[in-house]
């Protein structure tokens, strides 16, 4: 007898049983309903999102510090991990002025602010204040030492990524200097958390879709939908010049390792969704990792890389604040000039390193770009409170294709991909686990690897 085929309502039972694709999206769907029919109660819902959340960000610290301390310590080599942060933030450079760029020209193409004609005395710039809870953006100096640790336990404490990776990378380096033979159960106790960790992460990630429903049930209820009619021109101009910026991002993929964008990201449809439906792409940066390790980006490049781009390339934050700078201006009359808008360029390229982790640091840097220009009132930043969280899903997407594009390109360029690999599991084919590579055991013990003039007489 042919074997049976299930039946429908059999194949979605089990889909949504067993796809945490589907779970997410069937939440997602459904929190856009609860929202749009009852927005009162929906705003209730905001702490499901919140909490699952919070969940994931007390894992990021530890995580990032386990895979970069088993990075370097395997890896054997520290000047390849110190050549890994150096292209990596070359790489970051070039593709957030491309960012700038783009929404540059893609603002003075359209021109999504003009005729509106805004009268900015009617703006409320306490409102702005309020979004920002009255911080500031760090300067240079402030940055530079607010990424050295004050304790150890205190980066921790603190989820300041910068600091752990500090951490790591002196661990790391110290256990290279010491080897084995002095500490040869640290590095393993390491590489067991590290497991632990990812353990962790998988059973937090069931609470997915719950954190789904509840974050997309407050966005529409507190929001709600008719303002996408109103800034629609705006919307479709940031979400037009993020797809273009994707574009160019999968060409720079092939070209430099020979990967497809459109099937990465079907390998990470799953951490897209829920980064989508939870507006925070640290919500899925352990299971990013994770996959990015599995198809074959070596520990170190995945570890420096990775948590690095969440600071420092804010690919699609960069998009929105070059064309929101043009759209208030635009909005309330003010023709800004060519040396205006490169000044608009220098600046977010500065303020935009200094965003991560600080509430309303999109307006923030706004205000500081509008201050600097001295030709549009600071107030006019208000013109934006209404749209900005829309924009959470163009920049989510965005900050975090850059981010992997970034792994992938800077460890290739290394020599750390192992492109092989990659291809088969971006293709779903099945591979066997990663093997565990041993360091060279002189390496690690500080001793150099090809033997000395003395050694080699002694052995004839």
């Amino acid at each position: 007898m042919p074997p049976s085929v299930p039946s429908l309502p059999r194949r979605v039972a089990r889909l949504l049983r067993t796809s945490l694709f589907t779970q997410v999206a069937c939440a997602l769907v459904l929190g856009i309903v609860v929202g749009k029919l009852w927005p009162e109660s929906a705003t209730a819902f905001q702490p499901l999102g919140d909490g699952f959340t919070r969940l994931i960000k007390t894992v990021i610290s530890p995580l990032v510090f386990c895979v970069v301390v088993v990075g370097i310590a395997k890896a054997g080599d520290l000047k390849a991990f110190g050549r890994i942060g150096v292209k990596a933030l070359v790489w970051f450079e070039v593709a957030s002025t491309l960012a700038l760029l783009i929404g540059l020209v893609a603002a003075n193409a359209v021109g999504p602010g003009r005729g509106m004609n805004v009268d900015p005395s009617t703006l409320d710039a306490a409102a702005v204040d309020q979004k920002t809870g009255g911080g500031h953006l760090p300067s240079t100096t402030e940055f530079v030492l607010n990424a050295l640790p004050q304790s150890f336990i205190g980066a921790f404490a603190e989820n300041e990524l910068l600091q752990v990776l500090i951490l790591a990378c002196l661990v790391g380096a110290a256990l290279l200097h010491l080897g084995h033979t002095k500490v040869p159960k640290v590095l393993p106790a390491i590489e067991q958390a590290q497991e632990i960790i990812f353990a962790v992460v998988g059973f937090i990630m069931r609470l997915a879709p719950i954190a789904v429903f509840g974050a997309m049930a407050y966005l529409v209820g507190q929001y709600g939908l008719g303002v996408m009619e109103t800034y629609a021109k705006l919307i479709v101009l940031c979400y037009a010049a993020a797809a273009l910026f994707i574009v160019l991002l999968a060409v720079a993929l092939r070209m430099v390792t020979g990967l497809s964008l459109w099937k990465f990201i079907r390998y990470i449809r799953e951490e897209m969704l829920l980064a989508l439906g939870t507006a925070s792409t640290e919500s899925v940066m352990p299971r990013v990792m994770q996959k990015l390790r599995r198809a074959g980006a070596r520990d170190d490049a995945v570890g420096l890389v990775l948590p690095t781009g969440y600071s420092f390339n804010l690919d699609g934050a960069s998009l929105y604040l070059s064309i929101g700078t043009l759209f208030i201006a635009q909005a309330v009359g003010v023709d800004l000039s060519l040396s205006q808008q490169i000044t608009v360029v220098l600046v977010l390229m500065l303020t935009s390193k200094g965003m991560a982790g600080i509430p309303g640091s999109a307006f923030l840097a706004l205000s500081a770009t509008a201050s600097s220009l001295g030709a549009i009132p600071a107030g006019a930043v208000a013109l934006l409170l209404g749209v900005d969280r829309i924009m959470d899903s163009m920049r989510v997407v965005t900050n975090l294709l850059g981010n992997c594009v970034a792994v992938f390109a800077v460890a290739r360029w290394e020599g750390a991909l192992d492109a092989a690999r990659a291809k088969k599991v971006l293709a779903g084919e099945e591979v066997q686990e990663l093997p565990e590579p041993e360091a060279p055991a002189d390496e690690l013990a500080g001793v150099p690897a090809q033997p000395t003039k003395e050694t080699a007489a002694e052995t004839g």
